[in-house]
């Protein structure tokens, strides 16, 4: 009982939970949605389910970004313009070399994206961090001047390139999975590494919970938060990457637009904090999944563009009530009114129970 009531505080369930119902859903409109072929032209596979998972790899890598933000009690608003950013540098560069075609033109797409993302991101963290600026109009200004850089590199006009490998990024599959979900998987695996096999993840959630007893504890937030916004634009332009590789085309005005947005969903879906603290990896990424899933039920239901939004703001409510332990308290807990359970929540000053009470606090460092 104990773990059951374990994995329903988890965020992450619930984010299960919602995708489950989103996909049964769509199976009750058409019985063959779960369906999974091998197309003979392409001698790839087919279906509904890998197209959310490819579709969901550019929202995951800007979602695990935000969280680290997220974490430091930050925002990024400027994650759709990177996309944008990356996008227009990789598409750019592909047209521009004497042979776009080759695996060695693409390393040198993605290598220069990368790059201009780091020192994008790099400017974010030094305003923040040793300027002083709020995180909010920081990322605000970025976000502006980061798609003006992308129709810079552009010249304004969409611009279009020929490379296999790159094309594949998007198109292709590994095992018949989509290539560019299998390398978001792979991205997260590496980040998630990173964070909580070094201290680097425990020193983010320092920051975020008491900047000023972080410092005192000897962390120096300042390097910290520049690394953290510059994995958020590194990890923004490799979205942007996986976008414009499914047709191999850039519109600097539109591409990553309000993906920010969605961006923030998912991290919030997925229980981390916008107060800063204690983040999850596991629950962006789901959050993530849930999104996309979301965006293509909504496709698949034929809602009006017009009531699009209403209808993506209600699931997400949905989910967001289902993640308070108030409502959870009030769905799940026993309703016979002679259990101990049902009379400690009876008293307005109830104790918790010795489970309760040694449960870790909101916030706190593992």
């Amino acid at each position: 009982m104990n773990r059951v009531k374990a994995v329903l505080r988890t965020s992450w369930f619930w984010a299960i939970v919602g995708i489950a119902v989103l996909l049964l859903i769509n199976t009750v409109k058409d019985p063959r949605y779960l369906s999974v072929g091998l197309n003979p032209t392409t001698g790839m596979m087919t279906g509904n389910i890998l197209d959310i998972l490819r579709v969901s790899a550019p929202i995951i890598m800007i979602a695990v970004g935000m969280t680290f933000v997220i974490a430091t009690e930050g925002i990024d608003l400027s994650v759709g313009s990177m996309m944008a950013v990356g996008g227009a540098v990789a598409m750019q560069t592909l047209s521009n070399l004497s042979d776009p075609t080759s695996v060695a033109a693409m390393l040198q797409a993605i290598g220069l994206a990368v790059l201009l993302a780091v020192v994008l991101g790099a400017v974010n963290g030094v305003l923040v961090a040793v300027v002083g600026l709020q995180p909010f109009i920081t990322t605000l200004v970025m976000m502006m001047a980061a798609r003006g850089i992308a129709r810079v590199v552009t010249g304004g006009q969409n611009t279009n390139a020929r490379n296999e490998p790159f094309r594949l990024l998007a198109n292709g599959q590994i095992l018949g999975i989509p290539t560019s979900f299998v390398l978001a998987l792979i991205i997260v695996v590496l980040v998630a590494l990173l964070m909580r096999r070094t201290a680097l993840g425990l020193m983010i959630e320092s920051i975020g919970i008491n900047p000023r007893a972080s410092r005192l504890a000897g962390i120096r937030p300042r390097p910290i938060l520049i690394a953290v916004y510059a994995l958020a634009a590194v990890l923004a332009a490799i979205a942007g990457m996986f976008n414009v590789s499914e047709v191999m085309t850039v519109n600097p005005s539109s591409t990553g637009n309000l993906m920010e947005m969605d961006a923030i969903l998912a991290v919030v879906i997925g229980g981390t904090s916008l107060a800063g603290g204690k983040f999850s990896i596991l629950g962006s990424t789901m959050g993530a999944l849930l999104i996309a899933t979301l965006n293509k039920t909504v496709v698949f239901l034929g809602v009006p563009s017009a009531a699009t939004p209403a209808f993506k703001a209600l699931v997400i409510i949905v989910l967001v009530l289902l993640q308070s332990e108030r409502i959870r308290n009030l769905l799940f807990r026993k309703k016979s009114p002679g259990s101990p359970g049902a009379t400690v929540a009876q008293g307005a000053g109830a104790v918790p129970s010795a489970g309760e009470a040694g449960s870790e606090p909101k916030g706190a460092v593992s």
